[in-house]
């Protein structure tokens, strides 16, 4: 493995360079991720203290919550930050550091919405069986997995960003670090390279997403024998995932699928999932679900009268 020896540190180009946008590209960021922690931050709470959102279904929405707000963490206050600056600068650690929070939240996410697709199988297919089958402690043992998952999939992302000579350029075309603006500073063939993120993230990506789209659609076709209020009930949870399964991969499937490609877009679209998604799973999640609704009434109510 060859390690940078001669680059240490980076220069974040960001979204922009001109003043007055870098302040609109400030007041961006600090309003989704002011409202991406408030927002997570309550159904967390919520979830942690209601005893009516004790089903697998919103055991698995807190730790989506959570690996939202640990996601927009990685990126959000540093570009803050970034944007009221002149010159933005990176040490070549952080910006390891960086890569690997990124992805490991990251994944964990797709990880976690896939637990939730087959949490609503085994409850709409399977009804008799789903206390059975989804108890406390396999879901435990499902979280755990998948964070296993997580920390190896980040693991290889780390060793292919440390696999990279950088000898020369510094400047990152992006508001963050990630493994495919660093390939465009790399001062050796990268075509190896490019191949092995595109089959470690842009197969993860893409076969998530298609695994959940076809659970789905199993799960949909499956409500034909369901009553009319338990497929209505079911049709808007199902829904709801599928909105945020949406948002999520379509974009990570746009940028992780092109082998040495780049689209002056990309930086827009990394935005979109970086900052707006986590920002609108809990909007999504509360505004189309009646029982986290009336739990975050019910615990208003008990702060108010405290």
């Amino acid at each position: 493995m060859q390690l940078n020896i001669n680059v240490t540190s980076f220069f974040l180009l960001g979204l922009t360079q001109d003043p007055s946008r870098k302040n609109i590209v400030l007041a961006i960021f600090l309003f989704f991720y002011t409202g991406t922690l408030l927002g997570n931050l309550l159904i967390m709470a919520t979830i942690k203290t209601s005893q009516a959102l004790g089903s697998p279904m919103y055991f698995f929405l807190f730790y989506l919550s959570l690996s939202d707000t640990c996601f927009s963490t990685t990126v959000a206050p540093r570009t803050i930050v970034d944007s009221r600056m002149k010159e933005a600068s990176i040490s070549f650690n952080e910006c390891i550091i960086q890569v690997f929070t990124f992805h490991l939240f990251g994944s964990l996410e797709i990880f976690i919405l896939i637990l939730m697709a087959v949490d609503r199988y085994v409850a709409i297919c399977k009804p008799l069986h789903y206390t059975t089958i989804m108890n406390p402690r396999v879901c435990g043992m499902l979280v755990a997995t998948v964070c296993v998952g997580s920390f190896v999939h980040s693991l290889v992302q780390i060793i292919l960003a440390l696999s990279l000579p950088f000898c020369g350029p510094n400047e990152i075309d992006h508001y963050f670090c990630d493994l495919q603006p660093l390939l465009k500073l790399a001062c050796s063939d990268t075509y190896v390279i490019n191949l092995l993120l595109v089959a470690n993230s842009g197969t993860l990506c893409t076969v998530s997403f298609l695994m959940l789209m076809v659970s789905y659609v199993i799960i949909l076709y499956s409500l034909r024998n369901h009553s009319a209020e338990g497929r209505k009930k079911a049709l808007f949870t199902c829904v709801s995932h599928i909105i945020v399964v949406v948002l999520f991969f379509v974009p990570c499937i746009f940028i992780y699928t092109r082998p040495a490609t780049t689209f002056p877009m990309d930086k827009m679209i990394s935005v979109f999932y970086t900052i707006c998604t986590p920002f609108l799973n809990p909007l999504i999640y509360t505004l189309r679900n009646a029982e986290v609704k009336n739990a975050m009434r019910k615990l208003w109510c008990k702060k108010n009268l405290r």
